[in-house]
């Protein structure tokens, strides 16, 4: 397939990028777009399963984005591998960038979740590393964004596994961000702001399991939010300190993850998005809302972001600046 490896400073410190031949960048015009895709629950050879498929490629149709995410719970049935040939035809067929984030039902039928990184970065246009050796989990990556016409990044994008369910017997629930975890995104947010002259450079992050100060964003009123919560946040018991490091180091301006089916909200906290994306599968799992995606704008050389929700038969809710 002829997948090689771009380096981009500081060679060999932790996950490389990795692209098909082609790399991100703002357009002509200054514009980058991001669709986020989550927990599409798919199951080959269920008929209930088409309209998560069919949902993707009308959100390509009338979106036409730059870049895709994925963030877990993507293909939920067996054999994985033919569904995840079912899920990604559209962007194939595009040569659409996308990059994909493990949720906690991946890695639940035939395949480990280490098999199902590598059945992902198999593919053309994927932009994940497996990153087996470096850090815990799975596909955690940072992909630079570059300006039109340059070599100079101007907007980062954290792919980070939020891992799956509590290793600890005492604690019930969802799993965590690992220290590691947590000092590989340090590092490298670190080492793009020195390569920015000491400034923080924007950032976003996707992952599945939303972090425990979702709750605490929503629950002030005094934030300022958009969309809906349907249903209680499902983070994990333990805080394991992502969400302050981000905050520390100044570069991330909005997260966004999937999980719980029933909340779209985005809420602002101390400068950071806490953003759902929008429940996009069929009727293979439990199902609060209509299937859609969000969306993300964001512009060359402007710290922020506009964000909505595209639904199936094209209505847009819940758009807002950030």
């Amino acid at each position: 397939m002829g997948k090689y490896r771009w380096l981009i400073a500081f060679f060999g410190l932790f996950c490389v990028e990795t692209l098909w031949g082609q790399r991100l960048s703002f357009d002509a015009a200054g514009l980058f777009k991001i669709v986020q895709f989550t927990d599409l629950h798919y199951i080959p050879n269920d008929p209930r399963s088409d309209a998560a498929v069919r949902l993707v490629e009308e959100i390509l149709d009338r979106e036409s984005p730059d870049l895709v995410v994925f963030t877990g719970d993507v293909v939920t049935g067996a054999p994985v591998r033919e569904g995840w040939d079912c899920v990604l035809a559209p962007l194939l067929r595009r040569n659409l960038p996308f990059l994909v984030t493990l949720g906690n039902h991946d890695d639940e039928q035939d395949l480990s979740r280490k098999q199902v990184a590598e059945w992902v970065t198999s593919y053309p246009s994927n932009l994940n590393s497996v990153c087996t050796d470096s850090v815990s989990g799975y596909l955690n990556d940072v992909v630079p964004v570059m300006g039109y016409g340059t070599d100079k990044p101007e907007l980062l994008i954290y792919g980070i596994d939020s891992n799956s369910y509590s290793t600890l017997q005492a604690v019930e629930g969802y799993g965590w961000f690992v220290p590691d975890q947590i000092e590989w995104y340090n590092r490298n947010s670190r080492r793009y702001i020195s390569m920015n002259g000491g400034q923080p450079l924007p950032a976003l992050a996707f992952f599945h399991i939303p972090l425990p100060e979702y709750k605490t964003a929503y629950d002030s009123r005094k934030n300022r939010m958009s969309g809906k919560r349907r249903e209680k946040e499902c983070a994990p018991v333990l805080n394991t300190g992502m969400y302050a490091a981000m905050l520390l180091n100044g570069d991330v301006m909005g997260v966004f993850t999937g999980h719980d089916h029933g909340n779209d909200y985005v809420a602002l906290y101390n400068g950071i998005a806490l953003a759902y994306g929008r429940f996009s599968g069929g009727k293979t799992t439990y199902t609060k809302t209509s299937a859609g995606a969000r969306i993300i704008e964001l512009q060359e050389g402007k710290r922020g972001f506009v964000t909505y929700i595209r639904l199936a038969g094209g209505k847009i809710t819940d758009r807002i600046t950030f």
